[in-house]
């Protein structure tokens, strides 16, 4: 039993002076509505994220997730992506812009109830499939965002990079930057031959992503799709079709693209849902993703079953977190040096959680660790693991 804080004149306060006595004191346990009238809970735009052990519901609120970092993390099959779409639909029911790295297409079913109904933001749900239905033309993107996917994501030397944006600038100029003419370019640029294969070696593979397109009908503009969708709007990136590479392009492309609209004030702030991001997002943006874009309004919510694999600046910086159920020694050390809570307290907790129930402490539930059911979601799952005989067992029916 640990103390979090004391209540004085119906007020709540994590600072104590004083023990209580052992003779006149009386244990009495709080039910949630009483722990959200000491804490102030009385946000207006709620979203139902579970029940607690006597079934009361407990509802976190939009406005604490607004401009906050997140991680929902916990081992294979424990929930985290289940309490993810709830999140993300709660959003998107109260008006806000999230885009879903969705690694495993599992997030194309927010828009359908289980039933075969429509579900509540079914008319807000954009899905846009790497390479298919997410295409850019190279004037859209820029040649900011396109230099930063050959740098990070496709590993152009530095000689190459210079002579390519020579080459970029000379086809903006004459108003003539396309992909066919950037292939022209290429190979009859004055330059050294290393670096001329260098140059059309990353630009077959931009290519054949197709991720870009010189047809403007074929394109999108992310201000399009939110001067489109004015009441918010979850737009599902899928990449589960995708190889690494071409995920690397497209989230490299993306992030810096918003970074570029949200520094112009073209878009509102965006709730960024990243599904095991070490796969695909580059060493150099854990600090970035803390700093300079949640400064611009990008709100990003990690979820993992790999702990080890997001950077310590995280834990540190870490506004809620969102905690199920870890056996594995290495994993709880990792997650214990978040700065919300001791480290006993989510060893031994964390621990012992059954399937489906959270651990939540952050700014959510005012600093306090809160263990909750996850609540069931009506809408379509995806991205369940194929297997073998229960596939063979829907045959023979």
């Amino acid at each position: 039993c640990k103390i979090r804080g004391a209540i004085v004149n119906n007020t709540f306060h994590t600072s104590i002076s004083y023990l209580p006595s052992r003779v006149d004191s009386t244990v009495k346990k709080l039910n949630i509505s009483e722990l959200d009238n000491l804490l102030k809970r009385d946000g207006i735009l709620p979203i139902t994220i579970g029940y607690t052990k006597n079934n009361e519901q407990l509802n976190v609120y939009a406005e604490d997730l607004d401009g906050r970092l997140n991680i929902i993390t916990g081992k294979k099959e424990s929930g985290k992506s289940h309490l993810a779409k709830i999140l993300a639909k709660g959003l998107v029911e109260h008006g806000a812009y999230v885009i879903i790295l969705d690694l495993n297409n599992e997030y194309i079913g927010l828009g359908w109830n289980r039933d075969g109904k429509a579900s509540s933001i079914n008319k807000k749900v954009i899905v846009l499939e790497a390479g298919k239905d997410l295409r850019f033309t190279l004037d859209y993107i820029g040649k900011a965002s396109v230099s930063s996917m050959l740098k990070y994501a496709l590993d152009m030397p530095a000689a190459s990079m210079r002579e390519f944006s020579r080459i970029w600038d000379s086809l903006a100029n004459a108003s003539n930057l396309t992909l066919a003419s950037l292939s022209r370019a290429i190979t009859t640029w004055n330059v050294n031959e290393l670096i001329r294969d260098a140059m059309l070696s990353r630009l077959h593979t931009i290519i054949g992503s197709r991720l870009f397109t010189d047809n403007e009908d074929k394109s999108i503009k992310f201000e399009d799709i939110v001067r489109s969708k004015s009441e918010g709007a979850a737009i599902v990136i899928g990449m589960g079709k995708v190889s690494p590479v071409i995920r690397r392009m497209t989230v490299e492309v993306i992030l810096s693209k918003l970074v570029e609209l949200l520094e112009g004030n073209k878009i509102p702030p965006i709730f960024l849902f990243a599904e095991e991001a070490h796969l695909y997002l580059r060493d150099t943006y854990w600090e970035d993703i803390v700093t300079r874009m949640r400064h611009f309004g990008i709100f990003t919510t990690f979820i993992t079953n790999q702990p080890d694999a997001i950077d310590e600046c995280i834990y540190r910086q870490v506004d809620n977190i969102f905690l199920f159920n870890f056996t594995s020694d290495a994993d709880l050390e990792r997650i214990s040096k978040i700065s919300l809570a001791d480290t006993d307290t989510i060893k031994s907790i964390v621990r012992t959680l059954p399937q489906r129930h959270c651990f939540v402490i952050g700014k959510v539930v005012n600093d306090l660790p809160i263990v909750i059911r996850s609540a069931s979601s009506p809408t379509l799952t995806f991205g369940e693991t194929k297997k073998f005989f229960k596939m063979r067992a829907k045959a023979r029916i």
